[in-house]
């Protein structure tokens, strides 16, 4: 279940960075923020993956936290970070007045 919901919010992170992107720019920068986020995903669980494997033993699975729910969680929070910077926080103009 909370695999469910971690999926969710990358597809919601998704579909905001394209329309962002596509907004801001064009649709080819759409896609490649959609392409940003799989590349990134992909890797991140790949490397938590093994880390979850490491640290959680099999004898503690249950049915709602696996070691996939723990590798996502373990994805999320950098990911978390590295959205809101990228995608989410605006952009300050740097004006000729703070640069003198």
């Amino acid at each position: 279940m909370i695999d469910l919901l971690i999926f969710y919010f990358h597809f919601f992170v998704a579909v905001y960075a394209f329309t962002k992107s596509w907004q801001d720019g064009t649709i080819k920068e759409g896609f490649l923020a959609v392409g940003l986020i799989a590349l990134i995903f992909s890797i991140g669980w790949a490397l938590t993956g093994s880390l979850a494997y490491a640290i959680w033993p099999k004898a503690w699975d249950t049915v709602y936290f696996t070691h996939d729910t723990l590798s996502l969680i373990l994805l999320t929070i950098p990911e978390s970070v590295f959205f809101y910077h990228f995608f989410f926080k605006e952009k300050q103009k740097i004006s000729q007045e703070n640069l003198s």
